[in-house]
Parts: structure tokens; sequence; C-alpha cells
């Protein structure tokens, strides 16, 4: 098959928006693999790591398989790269919201999976 024919037929996940009181927006997707579900659960509880590097590890995990759009003051980041790299330069508020966002985004639509 062409290049043409490959993303026909696939279905995409609902999306959630999240919004702080600034107005900025976080999109999340709301579905997650199976695959990814127990590949989040041996990052949260990596013997190897400090507790706390593997919580850090775990959200940044989470925020890279969840979020399909970050808006920070009207400027739309898109892409895994172009994301995680702003999560990175994210400050200390926004990184608190995102952590605060994913925990009530798996308590509403993944309950099973154990929040960071």
């Amino acid at each position: 098959m062409g290049k043409r024919n490959r993303g026909r037929g696939r279905l995409s996940a609902a999306t959630i928006d999240y919004r702080d009181a600034e107005g900025n927006v976080l999109v999340l997707r709301g579905s997650m693999s199976p695959l990814t579900r127990r590949k989040y659960a041996s990052v949260l509880h990596d013997q190897g790591r400090s507790t706390d590097d593997s919580w850090q590890r775990a959200t940044e995990f989470l925020f890279e398989r969840l979020v399909e759009r970050w808006i920070v003051h009207e400027v739309p980041t898109e892409g895994q790269q172009e994301l995680l790299m702003r999560y990175r330069i994210a400050t200390t508020d926004e990184r608190r919201w995102i952590r605060d966002v994913l925990r009530e985004h798996l308590a509403e639509h993944f309950p099973d999976v154990e929040a960071p």
C-alpha cells in the first residue's frame, strides 16, 4: 500500500481538554493501550531508581503517552518531541498543574492505573 492509505481505517481516541485559570489548555488522549499500561507500571515501580526518580519519570512517561496538544498563552505545541521539550522547560507551577491534570485524568478515565 502507498502512503496515502496507511492512515485510513484507523480509529483515533477521543480527546479531553483541561483548562487552567490562565486559559492554558492540555489536551489528553482518552485511551491507553495495555502495553503502555504495563510499561508505565514498570517505570513507576523501577527498583533501579530512587522513589523520587521513578515518580518523576512516570509523570514524564504519562505526559509523553497521553498529551496530544498543549496550548500555553495561545501558543499551541504539538508532536511528541516538541511537547516533551516544552514539558522539560516548564515552570514548577506548570508541572504541578500537569501532574494534577494527569492524576485527575487517570482517576476518571483509567481508574485501574496508579497515579504518580
